[in-house]
């Protein structure tokens, strides 16, 4: 070991230094969810029609009542088609009353749009008809970015540190989330895009990783899952910015330009002290860890510092790492399908709130309020029950939900938003626990690495979310049906995982299997008191040890 989680508790594992680091996370997680959902909201559904102004060269003086009748025909509702119209004739306007039209087309000339309606995505880029299925491509390929983002920014936190690789991040974020207010056309757009989500990954990995090893293993939940709550309240935000602001570039720049006041904090930012003495920086580490210190008004006895060591022959750590012993395999692989389906529930549902029935402005609140219960619930559930049993649980739940929805009749939006409700409040926690769970399984020299791993995982599944909502063209519990079957089988898979619950990180990936210490509750510690490690040496936080 290299004794930063001793000399952590010495100089206070969650003091006044912690605290304004979780701090600093919240600006970050606010700008995280306006990106993640804010598509949603700039290419919301409107009525149109095919433009057949060609028309008025023969009838100038039709009102657009009757033009719309002369030209577009009616569905079985008795609705104009938005997707058809009459071919166009070269005839006198006599005869085309006369006679009327019969072939019918493509839209040709573009479509027509409800004059109040303020510029969206949808207006603006012609989402609709034959253009439709660009809107849900168009999330995929932000999917991709976080995608991409997963396997550049994990890799290289753990290589040239965290501190650096959070700051490019909100640097990209900052830069193209402002550039998509100014695109002249939808593929940059989603180009774009795709570099916002990269830099979304790289902020949210990195800031989970800094925080992880900053903060004390009592402490680890509560302040992993009150960045999380913040996830929560940038989604409530979101719908009342998006409900105020209804044009969509104004919505892009409103919602991007704040993340350019974590700038100002650069300087109280700290480097991760762990990742530090895995790299063998002792005398920064030692630095860092007496400003820590000294922040949380402690002081560090120099022969405490004087311990310090090294991993011998430490190494940034890789993707081979991971795999290369059977324990670390065998968790990892188990970990990358629980965040895969973690996700594919998640954004199922999230990606779904303008079909559920409901006003979509409320549905994103509700959907955003569910959350803080979740994530704050998770703190007591996580140390309560432990990580294995809350993961197994809230993964088995959402999935349930998805499953049930697929039974409930369309025409009963009400009962359908509450059970998504309860499967986003599922899932949600789900998601919370598995950034705390995977955190503590990764030892410190692959724990970006790791990260990385299952944060891809969860992007692949991102990516395909919004594909398999296309599903629902062909029949309307498809997507959901799908959805709910993968975090079912996740969470009897995750009950194979050792539990991390009350352990101290690992710095590396050692030589044997790692135990997995259960987790007391306060009785039985307040009743058999502190159990001495061998020799009588420093006193275990568990009662138990496990093996995968």
């Amino acid at each position: 070991m290299s004794g930063v989680g001793e000399i952590l508790k010495a100089a206070g594992d969650f003091g006044r230094f912690q605290k304004c680091l979780v701090l600093l996370s919240v600006i970050p997680c606010l700008s995280v969810a306006f990106h993640q959902f804010c598509q949603l909201f700039m290419a919301v559904e409107v009525p149109h029609h095919c433009d057949t102004s060609w028309i008025r060269a023969v009838g100038p003086n039709l009102t657009e009542e009757e033009q719309l009748n002369l030209t577009v025909p009616r569905g079985a509702d008795g609705q104009f088609q938005p997707c058809s119209m009459f071919s166009p004739v070269d005839w006198e306007l006599d005869a085309i009353l006369a006679y009327g039209l019969n072939d019918t087309q493509k839209c040709s000339s573009g479509w027509v749009y409800p004059s109040e309606q303020p510029p969206s995505l949808l207006t603006e880029f012609d989402l609709v008809c034959d253009r439709k299925d660009l809107n849900d491509i168009a999330q995929a390929i932000y999917m991709a970015g976080l995608l991409l983002g997963s396997l550049i920014f994990g890799p290289l936190s753990d290589r040239i540190g965290r501190r650096p690789v959070i700051l490019i991040s909100i640097f990209l974020q900052g830069l193209f989330g402002l550039g998509i207010a100014f695109v002249p056309h939808f593929y940059v757009y989603m180009a774009f895009r795709c570099v916002v989500g990269a830099s979304v990954s790289g902020i949210t990995m990195t800031i989970l990783a800094l925080a992880t090893e900053w903060i004390g293993v009592s402490s680890r939940p509560k302040a992993v899952l009150t960045s999380h709550c913040c996830f929560a309240i940038g989604q409530m935000i979101l719908a009342g910015l998006s409900y105020g602001i209804r044009n969509w570039r104004l919505l892009e720049i409103a919602g991007s330009v704040p993340i350019f006041a974590f700038f100002f904090c650069i300087g109280v930012l700290p480097e991760s002290a762990r990742w530090l003495v895995t790299k063998g920086r002792m005398e920064e580490a030692k630095k860092l860890l007496q400003k820590a210190a000294a922040t949380n008004k402690r002081s560090l006895p120099a022969e405490l510092l004087e311990q310090l060591k090294p991993e011998k022959e430490v190494k940034s750590g890789s993707f081979l790492d991971i795999f290369r012993k059977q324990h670390m395999r065998n968790v990892t692989l188990i970990m990358l399908f629980a965040w895969f389906v973690n996700s594919f529930v998640y954004y199922g549902l999230s990606l779904n709130v303008t079909n559920f029935g409901l006003d979509i402005y409320l549905t994103q609140l509700a959907f955003g309020a569910v959350e803080i219960p979740a994530r704050v619930g998770c703190i007591f559930t996580l140390q309560r029950f432990g990580r294995r049993k809350t993961q197994a649980v809230l993964l088995v739940l959402s999935g349930l939900v998805c499953l049930i929805i697929t039974s409930i009749p369309e025409d009963q939006p009400v009962a359908t938003t509450v059970l998504a409700t309860i499967g986003k409040f599922a899932a949600s926690a789900s998601f919370s626990t598995s950034y705390v769970y995977a955190a503590e399984l990764f030892p410190t020299v692959v724990r970006q690495t790791g990260l990385g791993l299952c944060s891809m995982s969860a992007r692949v599944a991102g990516i395909l979310a919004p594909l398999v909502r296309l599903l629902g063209q062909y029949h309307r519990a498809i997507p959901m049906a799908i959805f709910g079957s993968g975090p079912m089988l996740g969470g009897l898979l995750c009950v194979l995982l050792p539990e991390t619950c009350g352990t101290d990180l690992a710095d590396g990936t050692g030589d044997g299997r790692p135990p997995a210490q259960v987790c007391e509750n306060a009785t039985s510690s307040s009743q058999n008191g502190p159990v001495k490690g061998k020799g009588g040496g420093q006193d275990n936080e568990s009662t138990k040890t496990t093996y995968f």
